[in-house]
C-alpha cells in the first residue's frame, strides 16, 4: 500500500536525524552541536543575515534574490562533522551552502536539475528528482579531506549525493610533491543562500560532530590540519592519523590553519562541551599568541569540561621561534602538573628543540623565504613516536 506523503514525511525525518552520518567512527556516535527550527515568532541572534534581510515565515527562513547570503555565527573547525538544512526551493532557484571564506561551495541548481561542488574542474551530479513542491534534507559533511554535498528528498526518499576529496601538494613549489586538488576545508562558519533564482525557505538548521564520547580531541592550528596540505596518498601517514589508528577508542581533531590560542579559544567553546572527550590534546603557538595567561586560561576551562587537558610543545621550525614559546608552554605544564609532547625535539637536529631538522618538514618556497614547519611523513612518524614515550596515557 501506497503510504501518503505527509507520513512518509515524517517517518523520513526522524529516520536522517538519528542514523550515523557518513564518516562517522565505528562506535562513535553522534552528537548535535547546534539545532535551530525557523519560524515567524522565532528570535535568531546566532545568524547574521544580508544587508537587505530575510523574511521569518512560518514556512522557515525565506531568503529572495541573487547573492543573499545568510552565516551562522558559530566557529567550528571538526574535522568529522556535517551540517544539515530542511529546506525548500523555488523553481528557478540555485541554493549555495559554503563556507564563510568561500574556500568551498555547495550548489543545488533547480533550473538544471543537479547538485556540484565547485571545485576546478566542477564536480557536477544531474539530480532528476529535484521538485519545488517538496522539503528536502541537505547535509554538507567534512569528514578530514573529504567533502561531500548530500541531498534528500523528504516526500519520496530519494536521495543522491556528490564528493570531493582535498589532495594536498606537501610543500610549496620546489616543495611540492605533486600538483594537488583544491577541494576547500569549510573554513570557518556555515554559510547558505541563493547564488540566483528567486527563493529558498530554510526551515531548520543543524551541526553535528560525527563523533561524540570521545577519547582524545586534538587541537591546534595547521599543523594539527594536516589535511590542507598532506598528499591524499599518504594522508594516512599524517601525525594526527598516526595517533588515531593506535589509540583505543574515538579521536577527532579540530585543526585550524592560521590561527592562535584565541581562535581556538573561541571554537572549543563551541565544539568541546558536547563532544565529552577523556583527552584534550592542544599543539598551538606556531602564530603567536602563546602568554602564560592564555595558556592557564585554557588549561582550566579544558579542565572545567571534565577533560584531562594535554599541552604539547609546538615543533622546531626555520626560524627557531619555538624556543621561546616551548619555554611558556612547558613552565604552564610545571604550574599545572599536566602531560606534553615534545613535538621540538622530535624535529630538530641532537634531539635539542632548537634547529629544525628539515627533513622531517615540506619545503614551502617562498620569494621572501624558505619556510620548514609542516611536518612531512618522516616528521610526523617522530611526533607520533614521541607520544609514545612523552603521554602514553592516551593509548592506555
Amino acid at each position: 500500500m501506497k503510504r501518503p506523503a505527509r507520513q512518509l514525511l515524517c517517518c523520513l525525518f526522524v529516520w536522517c536525524f538519528a542514523t550515523d552520518p557518513v564518516g562517522a567512527q565505528p562506535g562513535g556516535g553522534t552528537v548535535v552541536l547546534y539545532n535551530q527550527v525557523f519560524n515567524a515568532g522565532g528570535s535568531f541572534p546566532d545568524l547574521i543575515l544580508p544587508p537587505s534581510g530575510a523574511r521569518f515565515t512560518e514556512n522557515g527562513m525565506q531568503l529572495s534574490g541573487k547573492g543573499q547570503l545568510a552565516r551562522l555565527n558559530k566557529y567550528y573547525s571538526l574535522a568529522q562533522r556535517l551540517v544539515r538544512y530542511r529546506v525548500r526551493f523555488s523553481a528557478d532557484a540555485d541554493a549555495v551552502f559554503q563556507s564563510d571564506q568561500g574556500d568551498f561551495k555547495a550548489h543545488v541548481d533547480m533550473t538544471n536539475q543537479s547538485i556540484s561542488i565547485r571545485t576546478t574542474p566542477e564536480i557536477r551530479k544531474a539530480v532528476p528528482f529535484l521538485n519545488p513542491g517538496h522539503d528536502y534534507l541537505v547535509e554538507v559533511h567534512h569528514n578530514y579531506q573529504t567533502s561531500m554535498l548530500k541531498l534528500i528528498d523528504l516526500y519520496t526518499g530519494e536521495e543522491d549525493s556528490v564528493a570531493a576529496t582535498m589532495d594536498g601538494q606537501g610543500g610549496v613549489r620546489a616543495g611540492a610533491v605533486g600538483s594537488g586538488f583544491f577541494v576547500g576545508l569549510q573554513h570557518d562558519y556555515y554559510c547558505f543562500g541563493l547564488a540566483g533564482g528567486s527563493g529558498i525557505w530554510i526551515k531548520q538548521m543543524m551541526v553535528l560532530s560525527k563523533a561524540c564520547n570521545i577519547k582524545l580531541l586534538l587541537y591546534g592550528d595547521s599543523i594539527t590540519e594536516p589535511e590542507s596540505y598532506f598528499p591524499t596518498s599518504v594522508f594516512s601517514t599524517s601525525w594526527t592519523q598516526l595517533i588515531r589508528h593506535r589509540v583505543r577508542g574515538s579521536v577527532i581533531a579540530s585543526g585550524r590553519g592560521g590561527t592562535t590560542i584565541n581562535e581556538l579559544f573561541n571554537r572549543i567553546k563551541n565544539e568541546l562541551p558536547f563532544l565529552k572527550a577523556k583527552y584534550v590534546m592542544v599543539t598551538i603557538g606556531t602564530n603567536g599568541g602563546n602568554t602564560e595567561e592564555n595558556l592557564s586560561g585554557l588549561v582550566e576551562y579544558i579542565r572545567s569540561q571534565g577533560a584531562i587537558p594535554i599541552l604539547n610543545n609546538i615543533p622546531a621550525n626555520e626560524s627557531g621561534s619555538q624556543v621561546p614559546v616551548n619555554a611558556v608552554i612547558e613552565k604552564v605544564r610545571r604550574k599545572y602538573q599536566i602531560s606534553g609532547a615534545r613535538f621540538d625535539h622530535a624535529t630538530s637536529l641532537n634531539f635539542d628543540g632548537i634547529t629544525v631538522d628539515r627533513t622531517t618538514m615540506w619545503q614551502e618556497d617562498y620569494d621572501f623565504s624558505q619556510i620548514y614547519h609542516h611536518p612531512n611523513g618522516k616528521g610526523a612518524r617522530l611526533m607520533y613516536l614521541q607520544t609514545l614515550t612523552d603521554i602514553p596515557e592516551i593509548y592506555e
